[in-house]
């Protein structure tokens, strides 16, 4: 009983809390989204729009959110690993600035390499897992079906059972090349963009919702521009079983048969929707993260809108 209370007294549990909350409001006001992205990804079927339609008359609104278990279960220790892990790195690589003082921009952009790349070990089998869910019942998944899968965890017996611990760790490769150089670009854009809009915030930690919203919308559109053809390559690695035709036998592989099948614009395919979400999902969750942060430190201090002016 005496362990939350410890736990929330230090600036660690509190970040853990704050990371967590972060990561719970992304997946919930993306994960629609994102499985429009995956679908589009997947296999040539059309625009969003049309799989929405397609989506929702056949398997219901509920298919949208298939899958979200599993990153939703992870994504507190996730998100407060990641923040962690950041603020370390940051201090790590920009050993000239003071512990009082905020990272340079150097630091930040190292320390989101770095971030990016250590996340990656976690985060891959979770992203094999909800991709074979939001894939289910679909042309490119013949592996799974609803009625022997009904979530995650069975998911993740499953492949373990078939595939062993490596199967979960497919397309680690591509999320690491994926992850390091997006977080770089992730957290530059954030930090850059809301001491534009709110100058001296940095050092002040007094920005305005709407300077949260906006500098973490665009610091995820910016982290999933930069990547995106490789998020394609991984998205038809992972969806790929021993249980069904392999169609690629690597990054290289995949990334030349997908060019030439389907030209050079299929590493860009669903790019409208993964921006769209990028914008919603990265605001909700910087947003959170220091809306509870600041909660759990002083009570809680959100300037309103105005303050951009």
């Amino acid at each position: 009983m005496e362990f939350w209370p410890e736990f929330l007294a230090s600036s660690w549990g509190r970040e853990f809390v704050a990371g967590g909350f972060g990561g719970i409001a992304g997946v919930i006001s993306g994960y629609p989204l994102d499985t429009l992205k995956i679908r589009q990804q997947s296999s040539n079927s059309g625009s969003a729009l049309s799989i929405l339609r397609r989506v929702v008359s056949r398997e219901g609104p509920g298919a949208l959110y298939r899958g979200m278990g599993a990153p939703l279960a992870s994504v507190t220790f996730q998100n407060a690993m990641v923040f962690q892990i950041y603020a370390i790195l940051s201090r790590a690589f920009d050993s000239s600035v003071s512990a009082t003082d905020h990272p340079s921009y150097k630091g930040v952009a190292l320390a989101g390499v770095g971030t990016g790349a250590l996340q990656s070990m976690m985060l891959s089998p979770v992203e094999l897992v909800k991709i074979r869910l939001q894939l289910m019942n679909t042309n490119y998944s013949t592996s799974l079906s609803a009625s022997s899968h009904t979530g995650p965890i069975s998911v993740a017996k499953s492949m373990l059972k078939t595939e062993g611990l490596r199967g979960l760790y497919r397309g680690f490769t591509i999320t690491v090349l994926r992850d390091a150089p997006s977080h770089g670009f992730y957290f530059w854009t954030y930090e850059y963009m809301r001491e534009q809009l709110h100058p001296g915030c940095s050092k002040s930690g007094q920005e305005s919702l709407g300077t949260m919203l906006i500098a973490g919308g665009l610091a995820g559109v910016a982290s999933w521009v930069c990547c995106y053809p490789l998020d394609v390559v991984k998205t038809r690695l992972q969806a790929q079983s021993p249980s069904s035709p392999q169609k690629y036998n690597g990054i290289i592989d995949c990334l030349h048969k997908s060019v030439k099948q389907e030209g050079y614009g299929v590493l860009w395919r669903g790019l409208g929707t993964a921006v769209a979400r990028a914008f919603v999902v990265n605001g909700a969750i910087f947003s959170a993260y220091e809306i509870v942060l600041r909660c759990l430190f002083n009570n809680g201090n959100i300037q309103t809108e105005h303050n951009l002016e």
